[in-house]
């Protein structure tokens, strides 16, 4: 019974290891935090965990995100396109990266939450906040590297670097 318990466990652990370094084909970058891959013969539109970048277009978000900073919604949405060309620089459509989920698999809009790892090993999410082009915005359940993005944010902050570089 010991042996079958423990053969299931070893089970469950394979499948979640297998699940947690999935490998997809980027479809298309569609913001600074969001981009929308191939998996298992489908599109998934795929929300970076762990990080927030500025909008890129005008929208309800946008303008809350204007009228809390007290910035004009063109500044905003300056800085979202700049995120999103960060990114773009980073990633191509065709490229196979890594999918690493966390404790909830999708937001109520439907995206997979995932950290996203380049084909190097590094992780993508953790790369746009440590390079100035994030903020930090961890949300619960999903916070297994929640320190490491602080970490990077600070960084950033601290060395000016992309959006900060004008503050």
């Amino acid at each position: 019974m010991l042996l079958k318990n423990i053969s299931l466990i070893f089970a469950v652990l394979t499948l979640s290891s297998a699940l947690a370094n999935e490998s997809v084909r980027v479809a298309y970058i569609v913001d600074g935090d969001t981009i929308i891959v191939v998996r298992n013969g489908l599109n998934n539109t795929v929300r970076l965990i762990g990080m927030d970048t500025p909008e890129s277009k005008k929208n309800a978000r946008a303008f809350k995100n204007a009228e809390r900073s007290g910035s004009d919604i063109s500044y905003i949405i300056s800085q979202g396109k700049r995120a999103t060309a960060y990114v773009r620089g980073i990633i191509k459509r065709g490229d196979i990266v890594s999918l690493e989920l966390d404790a909830q698999e999708r937001d109520i809009y439907g995206r997979l939450l995932a950290y996203v790892y380049l084909s190097d090993g590094r992780m993508l999410n953790e790369i746009i906040v440590k390079s100035g082009y994030a903020s930090v915005l961890t949300i619960p359940p999903n916070v297994k590297y929640k320190s490491r993005f602080l970490d990077a944010y600070t960084y950033a902050r601290e060395k000016k670097l992309g959006l900060w570089a004008d503050k």
